[in-house]
């Protein structure tokens, strides 16, 4: 497949198309949490994002033998202005021809309405749940391989009703993630017969949470739901209600879900439960066993090398790394029909692609996108023991 010349490419503004590679080099934006709530997290998913694009490189296949660097940048979770600022060096500066990120919700929507929308930019994002992201304007530029909250409300409420749990309390974090992944749960849990006793957000960043976990403890509750951080509030609420006795055991979403929350609380954790996107598919066991330097097991790691994947296989099918260009073919390599492509094999996928023929990217995370393009969920159930995580099933 012919690649489209580059040499004539738009100048990068606002109103105008990102156009940002060369036939020699292609940049790649890896938006993540480098600091912040998700540190730990982000630790494992961007040499995830990284490795995909290595194997593209390193194959000398995509578009006419194009070689792909990546291009770090921090969306620290939590400061949208910081978010802003450094999505929009990547574009402007560091002239990427595609972002795969953000990862927290707010920034991620601050990131695509601000810059990435008005620049023509492409986002794919590996762990960016917000409900509200499903309906944003997005001029078809906006792609996410997790799954909406949406759907991790039914299936938390799922976990938690299969356990004969029927009174909960919820604290959650006071922003666009926390809010709408306490909604949709409450919403499901009501439906299926549960009762909330309190629905009440946090702040990130305090040295002591008493007032919360005071108000959580007299609302009473089986369990809590934390829909918080690990590296954070949620932390701090969970060590709170353990010091007081007000909760010893609490379900654990998304984004608690990480090795360093049971190191950071040791045994008292053990019996709490939760989930995180996750699958045990043929290219998740395969990703596993090609990951160096990284655990490909770790949450959001699975769907940070598919995100990276799906924009080079896109630029493939295109022909081109003009997002304008490449954006309708996201959806077409992600989905039936065609060949089955793992982790391992993009080589082969973009065989294909430069032959004229289709694509079926499952990746690593059984790829399957749905809606304005986003994935369709499978999730990882997961459990506490001897301070660690466990999983103990998918759904």
């Amino acid at each position: 497949m012919k690649k489209l010349l580059l040499s004539t490419a738009v100048a990068v503004g606002l109103g105008t198309t990102a156009v940002s590679a060369s036939a020699e080099e292609i940049k790649l934006g890896v938006f993540l949490g480098l600091t912040g709530p998700i540190e730990s997290l982000v630790a494992n998913m961007a040499p995830a994002a990284e490795a995909a694009i290595a194997e593209v490189s390193a194959s000398g296949l995509l578009l006419d033998g194009s070689t792909v660097t990546a291009v770090r940048a921090d969306t620290t979770c939590i400061d949208a202005a910081a978010a802003t600022a450094a999505i929009e060096r990547l574009i402007t500066s560091d002239k990427v021809a595609g972002v795969v990120g953000g990862d927290c919700s707010g920034v991620t929507t601050a990131a695509l309405t601000n810059v990435a929308l008005p620049n023509g930019m492409v986002m794919i994002s590996p762990s960016a749940t917000s409900p509200a992201l499903s309906t944003v304007e997005d001029n078809g530029l906006f792609f996410r391989t997790a799954p909406s909250d949406a759907r991790q409300g039914v299936v938390m409420t799922d976990i938690i009703m299969d356990r004969d749990i029927k009174e909960v309390a919820v604290t959650y974090t006071n922003n666009d993630y926390g809010k709408g992944l306490a909604d949709a749960f409450q919403t499901a849990f009501e439906a299926a017969g549960g009762t909330v006793t309190i629905s009440a957000s946090h702040e990130d960043g305090k040295a002591d949470y008493a007032a919360e976990v005071g108000a959580l403890a007299a609302a009473g509750g089986e369990v809590l739901v934390v829909a918080g951080y690990l590296d954070q509030g949620g932390k701090g609420i969970i060590q709170g209600s353990l010091d007081t006795g007000a909760f010893d055991t609490f379900v654990l979403p998304d984004g608690m879900v990480g090795d360093s929350l049971p190191e950071a609380i040791g045994s008292d954790l053990d019996g709490s439960f939760g989930q995180v996107p996750g699958t045990d598919s043929p290219g998740a066991g395969k990703l596993v066993e090609m990951a160096e330097g990284y655990d490909a097991s770790s949450p959001f790691a699975a769907e940070s090398y598919d995100a990276a994947a799906l924009i080079m296989l896109a630029m493939q099918a295109a022909g081109s790394t003009d997002p304008e260009m490449y954006k309708g073919k996201v959806m077409d390599v992600a989905n039936a029909p065609g060949e089955q492509i793992l982790p391992g094999e993009l080589a082969k996928g973009l065989e294909i692609l430069a032959a004229g023929g289709d694509i079926d990217y499952v990746g690593a995370s059984n790829v399957e996108l749905i809606g304005a393009g986003e994935s369709a969920g499978n999730y990882r159930e997961i459990e506490i023991k001897d301070a660690a995580l466990s999983t103990v099933g998918y759904r």
